[in-house]
């Protein structure tokens, strides 16, 4: 078993950390570098994304749709 990957990242205005298995990051990383978004740019875009959802959990919802084919996080537009 592959072990955790921490990523630390300031949301909204707190900082907090994200760990996550090497082969999650691999796919969010793929999802940012496709999104032109720096990887704190995209966890600020998941945590918008996720609703109630706990981050490493949003991090891994989103990156298993998107192996699955499932691109509709792309047309998502966090509120300003």
């Amino acid at each position: 078993m592959s072990s955790l990957i921490k990523r630390s990242v300031l949301l909204s205005g707190h900082a907090t950390s994200v760990a996550l298995e090497p082969e999650f990051w691999a796919v969010l990383d793929n999802i940012g570098d496709l999104l032109k978004l720096t990887r704190a740019e995209l966890l600020i875009r998941i945590d918008a994304w996720r609703g109630r959802r706990p981050l490493a959990s949003a991090c891994r919802v989103l990156a298993l749709q998107w192996a699955g084919g499932d691109r509709s996080f792309v047309e998502f537009e966090p509120a300003v």
